[in-house]
């Protein structure tokens, strides 16, 4: 194994008069990494909409991915874009892959401090042979993302892209769209790319998303179905294809539950 990698250190302050992102999903995922502002913008927005049952759901799927990218697709590198805080012991995305793969190396992008902060105290490696670290990037700078990323990974191998949830905080779902497609040109051939987002058939969705916003968090658009199926352009898609989250593979305590009216998109696809 290579000599651990120093992130660099963010110059972002850490803001506790405004809600964070991650520390609001962090509170709908039941965590106890946030703080009073991010309690009273989740408990408003849970007011409106299920946002802890799709906080668990995208884990879920996340964990079903990373193990179909490790076990069936061979997957030993994860380029993990807009992380988040780290959740509960054994499901990020280093903890599955290793578990299957322990020479497997992730490198998990962020650009919000207090995720830098958790990252370096619980992103830890978990095995001898992988690597495990995490960099302070924003993906609306593909350009940099990658550059770093060439600092962990082996840019002759193919890597797991993962988008997970993340490109609803674009400036735009085009910037999004443009951000995923530079990424995945700068990946070898046999690359994946994992990625989902909430889309805009939730029933009132400006109003829960723009009441979201209003509570000072970080606004999240949710884009239409088709924009979501844009990013997969050029790439093979996995079975069963781009679907609700809760659809992609669900696991056999699953089958045969209540019927989805999930509003989301998400599936796995290979580089060619």
């Amino acid at each position: 194994m290579t000599e651990p990698w120093e992130p660099p250190v963010s110059e972002h302050r850490i803001r506790l008069d405004v809600p964070g992102a991650a520390r609001v999903w962090d509170f709908f995922m039941g965590g106890k990494d946030n703080y009073e502002i991010d309690r009273a913008a989740g408990q408003a927005a849970l007011s409106m909409y299920d946002f802890a049952r799709l906080a668990r759901d995208s884990r879920q799927f996340l964990i079903r991915v990373v193990r179909y990218l490790a076990q069936e697709a061979g997957m030993r590198q994860f380029l993990d874009i807009g992380c988040g805080l780290p959740v509960t012991e054994g499901q990020n995305t280093h903890q599955i892959a290793q578990s299957i793969t322990p020479e497997a190396r992730i490198i998990y992008i962020d650009n919000d401090p207090i995720v830098l902060t958790h990252a370096r105290a619980l992103l830890v490696n978990t095995t001898s042979e992988g690597v495990t670290t995490y960099v302070d990037a924003d993906y609306h700078d593909p350009g940099l993302v990658l550059d770093h990323a060439k600092s962990v990974l082996n840019f002759d191998e193919p890597i797991a892209v993962m988008f997970m949830g993340s490109l609803g905080y674009a400036r735009d779902y085009d910037v999004a769209k443009s951000v995923v497609g530079q990424v995945m040109a700068g990946v070898p051939s046999g690359s994946h790319l994992a990625l989902w987002d909430e889309d805009d058939s939730t029933p009132n969705v400006e109003e829960i998303f723009g009441g979201y916003a209003a509570s000072g968090a970080v606004p999240y658009t949710p884009p239409p179905a088709e924009k979501i199926r844009r990013c997969f352009e050029g790439l093979e898609v996995v079975e069963p294809g781009l679907v609700p989250i809760t659809q992609w593979r669900p696991t056999v305590a699953s089958v045969g539950g209540e019927a989805s009216s999930d509003p989301t998109t998400g599936g796995v696809a290979r580089k060619p």
